[in-house]
């Protein structure tokens, strides 16, 4: 087996100038989430439902410390385009290393439906942020 610590997750965004912009160092989580629709199929007569699959849906959520000072920091990159008419790329891979079989990285479109910035007293200030995937989720190894 080969597991891997997720201190050395990369996740990247295009801004919006269409440039991609590694974040990386301001997340603390990057999650994935894939699903599948199901319709059911069941007929009279059967004593269990049946279904078959339909269309794919994902999100990918991601949080971590707040910098408005950088230009190419987490609040200039999302601000930037949040409410854009358009989708943006993204990638996600759980190791720095390069992209191999044995660390994919994961690639597609998205719009940003949500950023949200966090204070509290006595810790740093935060931010979330989620991302509608628009398309396939593709996973690349090379």
């Amino acid at each position: 087996m080969a597991f891997v610590h997720g201190k050395k997750a990369v996740f990247k965004i295009d801004n919006s100038a269409g440039s991609q912009i590694d974040i990386s160092a301001y997340c603390e989580e990057v999650s994935l989430s894939r699903s599948i629709e199901t319709a059911e199929t069941t007929t009279f007569g059967n004593d269990s439902k049946t279904y078959i699959t339909g269309l794919t849906d994902a999100t990918v959520s991601f949080s971590g410390k707040f910098d408005a000072v950088n230009a190419s920091a987490v609040d200039s990159v999302l601000t930037g385009i949040l409410g854009s008419a358009s989708s943006v790329s993204w990638a996600y891979r759980t190791s720095s290393a390069s992209v191999s079989s044995s660390n994919p990285e994961y690639q597609g479109e998205g719009i940003l439906t949500s950023y949200e910035v966090a204070a509290t007293v006595g810790d740093a200030v935060t931010f979330s942020a989620e991302l509608q995937v628009t398309g396939a989720v593709t996973r690349a190894t090379a």
